[in-house]
């Protein structure tokens, strides 16, 4: 498996034990404390900042690929021109 593969995996599995987290505080009233409030709000912000990251490579995965621009074309081509500068040298006396 790719490196985004483990990546993705990873990913969705600190979502649902994050939001796992979430409920816990929730179902055991444990939210209900400065303590639990805080341990609330940054298991949710853990699963949202993940859940963009997967957002982010879902989008990516489903855009199409580029085709590789043709070497031949470039190399069949007749060499340019060099270019003149823009400031002519000056010329010693």
């Amino acid at each position: 498996m790719s490196d985004r593969g483990f990546c993705f995996l990873f990913s969705c599995i600190v979502i649902l034990a994050s939001l796992g987290a979430a409920g816990w505080l929730v179902a055991t009233g444990q939210a209900g404390t400065v303590d639990g409030l805080f341990l609330l709000l940054t298991s949710l912000l853990v699963a949202a900042a993940f859940g963009l990251y997967v957002m982010f490579m879902i989008r990516r995965a489903m855009e199409p690929m580029e085709a590789p621009a043709p070497k031949a074309a470039k190399a069949a081509s007749p060499a340019q021109p060099k270019a003149a500068p823009l400031v002519p040298a000056e010329k010693a006396e």
